[in-house]
């Protein structure tokens, strides 16, 4: 039988409104702060009867869908693991076998691979102001194909990573969070710095720290963005942080040095990423197919990052957070120094001192995802939940 914890969390799950059937998630500040609490003590859920050895399986049929156009380990793996763990069988659309490649719209491709379809999960985080777009381009396809009946259902579309956003990433973060300080209402009055940090390449998208001030403002935290000089965010998700740091109680600020950002923080989640400037070039350039412009673009990158090679995680800058134990967190994987290369984002000392803490961090994201098929395409989810744990089978091991 399930433990009390299961239907501990399941209680608190069905008295928590949800209004996500047959909808996207895009974007984590168009979705209310109770439905986020909903998605969360899902994922609380079945990874909690995962871990005690049952099956969640909500479905007896259906695609999962996963287009990837950028490179992947956890997020592709969670979203398998996610689509097996419902019952829904997994293709990954590969755009150069498709007939993508040869000139096949958007809306005729999504109407032909969404016949038995439930949902969507894409990652397109490589061009500054296409990834997000291209995501609705696709929903437009999917309700144009419902409307004209050539689709019995519309999938879901997942974000698995955009130009804007990483919400499987920052939900992930947030269920690892709440779990480590023991519940969403100890995190108010914490602070986490949101820092960039040196690394050895120039292209990393700006999402994952767009994701994280999206977010975790939305639960009254004072969170501290650092970066140098020129390696700005997008200036509206900048300001969604600022509105909901002030309708949650928090704060928001922004420094532009990587000790003051760590100075009594909580938390620390040190990572690179490229100035939003470099990436609306580096977007132009890649359209164009321009690759002297690009590895003009690269060097030059590369030679301004060098410059704040002073920006890692090491031993000192965690001596300057909260009793000298801030919980560092990654997105994963990191540019360890002496490890990975040279000279990167987090010592080696300090990384291995948290390694194992990141791996549970990175473990809630194919409960997250899991959260997310369940809750778009079911119309009473409460409903599943309660018959799933009531009836709950353990798996075969």
């Amino acid at each position: 039988m399930p433990s009390p914890a299961i239907h501990e969390h399941l209680a608190a799950f069905r008295a928590l409104h949800t209004d996500l059937f047959q909808k996207d998630f895009l974007l984590t500040w168009e979705h209310p702060t109770e439905e986020i609490r909903a998605i969360l003590t899902l994922a609380e859920t079945l990874k909690r009867l995962h871990q005690e050895g049952f099956s969640y399986r909500a479905f007896d049929t259906g695609l999962a869908i996963s287009i990837f156009r950028d490179n992947s380990t956890r997020t592709r793996f969670s979203f398998a693991s996610a689509a097996s763990a419902m019952g829904f069988s997994l293709s990954d659309l590969d755009e150069e076998k498709s007939q993508v490649a040869h000139g096949e719209t958007v809306r005729e491709t999504m109407n032909m691979i969404s016949f038995l379809t439930e949902v969507i999960g894409i990652r397109d985080d490589m061009y500054l102001g296409e990834g997000n777009s291209y995501m609705r381009e696709v929903g437009d396809a999917l309700d144009d194909g419902a409307e004209q009946g050539v689709l019995h259902r519309r999938p879901s579309l997942i974000n698995l990573q955009c130009d804007i956003d990483h919400p499987t990433q920052s939900l992930a973060d947030l269920a690892w969070l709440k779990k480590h300080f023991g519940g969403l209402e100890n995190l108010k009055g914490k602070k986490i710095a949101m820092s960039w940090a040196y690394s050895p390449s120039y292209g990393k998208p700006l999402s994952v720290p767009q994701g994280i001030i999206g977010l975790m403002t939305r639960f009254g935290m004072n969170v501290s963005l650092a970066h140098p000089e020129g390696y700005g965010l997008i200036p509206e998700v900048l300001e969604v942080a600022k509105k909901n740091a002030a309708q949650s109680g928090g704060s928001f600020e922004t420094v532009n040095r990587m000790e003051d950002a760590f100075e009594g923080a909580h938390i620390v989640y040190p990572k690179s990423w490229a100035p939003f400037h470099v990436m609306q070039q580096r977007t132009k350039l890649l359209k164009a197919s321009d690759k002297e412009g690009l590895k003009s673009l690269e060097k030059e990158c590369l030679a301004n990052n060098a410059k704040f090679k002073a920006w890692e995680c090491d031993r000192a800058k965690m001596d300057l957070t909260h009793d000298k134990k801030a919980l560092y967190m990654h997105c994963l994987p990191a540019d360890i120094t002496d490890v990975s290369c040279d000279a990167g984002e987090v010592s080696r000392e300090v990384f291995e001192q948290y390694r194992v803490p990141t791996y549970h961090e990175a473990a809630y994201k194919p409960f997250i995802i899991s959260a997310l098929m369940f809750l778009t395409r079911l119309k009473d989810p409460g409903a599943k939940l309660e018959t799933i744990v009531r009836r709950a089978k353990r798996l075969s091991l």
